[in-house]
C-alpha cells in the first residue's frame, strides 16, 4: 500500500515548501524539522502510510491519541509542510518509500528540501559548512539564498538519497541540503545551520534557533536514545552524505 492520507483537509496550501526530517547522520534533519514543528505549533496534517514503513503506533506525552510513525505537519500561513519520522526507514524499503513520497510531492506542487549530514570532525568554535544540490531548475533557489556547491564529489545514501534519486529520475524539482555534522552524536549546532542558512531563506520563513544553542545538551540527551535505536536496527541505513571515495 502506498498512500498519504490528509486528515486536516480544511488546511489549504499553495505550492508549499516541504521540509524532510528523516533520521540520519547527527539527526540533523530530524532536529531541524522537530524544531520547526514545535516553534510554529504546526498542525498534524496527514499520515504517511507508504509501503515499507514499520507498522507501529506512536503515542505522545499527555495525549491518548495514537499516531502513525511517519506523518506530515502543516502551517497554512507560511505554506509550509514538515515530514516527521519517529522510525528509521530501512534500506530495503527506501525505494518504495521514495516513489510514494515523490508521487505525492508532484501532485501537490510542493518544493521538497531533503536534508542530510556530512561526517565531519569539527574543531571547537567553528561553524559547520552548508552545501546545496538540486534537481530540475531549483538550483536558482540555491543561488538566490547564497548556498554554496559541494566542495568534493560525494553521494547521499539512505532514504534521503533515495528521495533525491527518485526526484532526479522523475524530473521533479527538489533541493538537497548537506551540512557538516558530528558522525557519532546528535548535532543541534548543525541543525541550526540548516535552519538559518538553508531552510529559512529558501522557504521564506524566520524561525528562531536560539533554543538549539541554549538547550543543545538537553536536545542531545533527548535524541541520544533514538540515535542508539537507529544503530541497533541492522537493516536501517542512515541517511547521510559521503565522499564518493568511501564507496570505492
Amino acid at each position: 500500500m502506498t498512500d498519504i492520507a490528509v486528515v486536516a483537509d480544511d488546511i489549504e496550501l499553495d505550492a508549499p515548501t516541504l521540509v524532510e526530517g528523516l533520521p540520519g547522520l547527527g539527526l540533523v534533519g530530524k532536529i531541524a524539522t522537530d524544531h520547526l514543528i514545535e516553534r510554529f505549533d504546526m498542525t498534524y496534517y496527514g499520515a504517511v502510510d507508504c509501503e515499507g514503513i514499520p507498522q507501529i503506533a506512536v503515542y505522545e506525552d499527555g495525549d491518548r491519541d495514537l499516531l502513525p510513525p511517519v506523518r506530515l505537519y502543516a502551517d497554512e500561513g507560511r505554506d509550509l509542510l514538515a515530514l516527521r519520522s519517529d522510525v528509521p526507514i530501512s534500506a530495503d524499503a527506501a525505494p518504495q518509500f521514495a516513489n510514494c513520497v515523490t508521487a505525492w510531492v508532484e501532485s501537490t506542487d510542493a518544493t521538497p528540501l531533503y536534508l542530510s549530514g556530512l561526517p565531519h570532525q569539527k574543531q571547537a568554535g567553528t561553524v559547520p559548512e552548508l552545501y546545496g544540490t538540486a534537481t530540475g531548475d531549483l538550483g536558482q533557489l540555491l543561488d538566490e539564498s547564497d548556498i554554496g556547491s559541494p566542495t568534493e564529489t560525494g553521494a547521499v545514501s539512505g532514504p534521503t538519497g533515495a528521495l533525491l534519486h527518485r526526484a532526479s529520475r522523475s524530473g521533479v524539482g527538489a533541493i538537497g541540503l548537506i551540512v557538516q555534522s558530528d558522525p557519532q552524536f546528535p548535532d543541534p549546532a548543525a541543525a541550526k545551520v540548516l535552519l538559518e542558512d538553508g531552510i529559512n531563506p529558501i522557504a521564506g520563513i524566520d524561525v528562531n534557533t536560539d533554543e538549539l544553542v541554549e538547550s543543545a545538551e538537553e536536545i542531545r540527551e533527548q535524541k541520544e536514545q533514538f540515535a542508539q535505536r537507529m544503530q541497533e536496527t541492522e537493516e536501517a541505513e542512515s541517511s547521510q552524505a559521503k565522499p564518493l571515495r568511501m564507496f570505492q
